[in-house]
């Protein structure tokens, strides 16, 4: 893929880190609610704090969730970094896409659930699930942006052989360069 001109990459690496603080910060909601539920006694307040959970997950979760995976890949497919040169791309990717299925597939139906079951009037089942899905995925998003500012463990097998490959053309290019050079002087 040809590399995004500088100011498309750059208004996509701004929707990249705003989405993805964005998500940082819902993340934090999410478990400022998971834990009033969990430690008050008081059914109004758990109903409260489910039931803007649901809020979060129903109307936040899925956009920021998408807006972070699609931006992280067209940056890294549109970017020198590519998807599979460097091994904290790849892992950025595929903990950003788990922690997205995660999201969808886990954290809202149980907060759903969650929901429906102290709006009834019930006690909620795992109430600790509640409070352990945005902790795990807050351990995921300070790790991956720790990934982005490091950038640690090198190049795959695959960057490594494109490298080479890419060193070798710019060599063979700088040769028949000079020895043009030194045929007309």
């Amino acid at each position: 893929m040809k590399h995004l001109q500088r100011p498309v990459r750059r208004g996509v690496l701004v929707v990249h880190v705003v989405a993805s603080a964005g998500w940082l910060g819902l993340t934090l909601g999410l478990l400022a609610l998971a834990l009033t539920a969990f430690t008050t006694g008081a059914p109004s307040v758990v109903e409260a704090s489910y039931r803007s959970m649901k809020v979060f997950t129903d109307w936040l979760v899925l956009p920021i969730a998408l807006a972070t995976l699609l931006s992280g890949l067209v940056l890294s497919l549109g970017t020198p970094w590519g998807l599979a040169r460097h091994r904290w791309v790849v892992t950025k990717f595929w903990l950003t896409l788990a922690t997205s299925v995660a999201s969808v597939l886990l954290l809202r139906p149980g907060v759903d659930s969650a929901a429906a079951a102290a709006a009834s009037g019930r006690s909620v089942l795992e109430p600790r699930d509640l409070v352990m899905g945005p902790v795990v995925s807050l351990a995921a998003y300070v790790f991956m942006t720790a990934l982005s500012v490091l950038k640690p463990w090198g190049p795959t097998r695959r960057g490594r052989r494109l490298r080479s490959a890419s060193h070798e053309a710019s060599g063979s290019r700088k040769g028949l360069d000079a020895r043009s050079v030194r045929r007309t002087a």
